[in-house]
């Protein structure tokens, strides 16, 4: 089962400006092809589907923890992507009275994805950066723990160059935050895998990282994260279960080369995250609704009453 703390796993800065066109470029790391969608869906199921799990202990426990991390990386930049749409932080609702005979979002119609308006109310979606829809057929689950393991090498080093390329396209603080935080992240991930393949089959993948050959230290968004030392961290994301990642990821094992030197450790449940961004109300753009001031006092009730 499934654990859902109400925080992102990065804090992230609120955007400068709206901006969706950099948006639509975020989503590639939500649904395209080496996006979370496909790491999570990767991993989750071959985490359901994995056999002989009590004998193989490490290396199930291993796909397991990394599933509800990648989890917790759809979320973020699913938040990016929608706070990318909506532009900086709003104290409170918008009091446009909604009225809508001047065409008040009349440029959204020329954006990269006006389906994020049309569609979505400035939201996310699982789709590509060309409004593609995530595809189930990327992912793989054979049971073959090797192959696997070989296959979830390759997507963590896919995924690195896809960051890197959206980064790149990225002036605005909150989409380069995401890539920065994801990037270290992935970085792990890749290790992780590379050693676990390296108990089974005596081959030290770890040598072809980092792929592509980009070190975390040209990227100052990265620094923060490397400086607290969560390239050499692993968590469980969970209370009791998963300890078994142990055996991969500690064992005397060290960072990455060209990144903060130290031995790798496994960390007990979560980092402590960032807050959730609040997505004001748009009365104009029927979000949430014609009367919010009725839901908003409906909600406030029901919130005292749970209390």
């Amino acid at each position: 089962m499934f654990m859902r703390v109400d925080k992102l796993q990065a804090e992230l800065p609120a955007p400068k400006r709206r901006d969706p066109n950099a948006a639509a470029a975020l989503q590639e790391l939500l649904g395209g092809k080496y996006g979370e969608m496909s790491t999570l869906g990767n991993y989750m199921f071959q985490s359901f589907n994995f056999r002989s799990k009590d004998k193989l202990k490490p290396f199930y426990s291993l796909v397991s923890s990394i599933t509800a991390e990648e989890l917790g990386h759809v979320e973020l930049v699913s938040n990016g992507v929608a706070m990318l749409n909506n532009g900086p932080d709003n104290d409170g609702d918008t009091t446009d009275g909604g009225d809508i005979s001047g065409a008040p979002f009349e440029d959204m119609k020329d954006i990269r994805l006006a389906a994020a308006f049309l569609s979505n109310g400035g939201g996310s979606a699982p789709i590509n950066s060309n409004g593609a829809s995530w595809n189930n057929d990327f992912i793989t689950s054979t049971g073959n723990v090797v192959v696997d393991l070989l296959h979830n090498f390759h997507l963590e080093c896919g995924a690195r160059l896809h960051k890197l390329r959206v980064y790149e396209t990225l002036s605005d603080p909150t989409g380069r935050e995401v890539c920065g935080y994801l990037l270290v992240r992935g970085s792990v991930h890749a290790h992780a895998y590379a050693l676990a393949l390296k108990q089974i089959t005596g081959v030290d993948l770890d040598k072809f990282l980092p792929t592509p050959n980009i070190n975390l230290d040209k990227i100052p968004e990265c620094q923060k994260y490397l400086q607290e030392g969560s390239h050499r961290r692993l968590y469980t994301w969970s209370p009791n279960d998963y300890r078994e990642i142990a055996g991969i990821w500690n064992s005397g094992e060290h960072a990455l080369p060209g990144d903060p030197p130290g031995e790798l450790e496994v960390v007990e449940g979560m980092p402590d995250g960032g807050k959730i961004h609040q997505l004001t109300g748009i009365p104009s753009a029927f979000a949430p609704d014609y009367a919010p001031e009725e839901m908003f006092e409906i909600a406030q009730k029901l919130t005292k009453k749970a209390r």
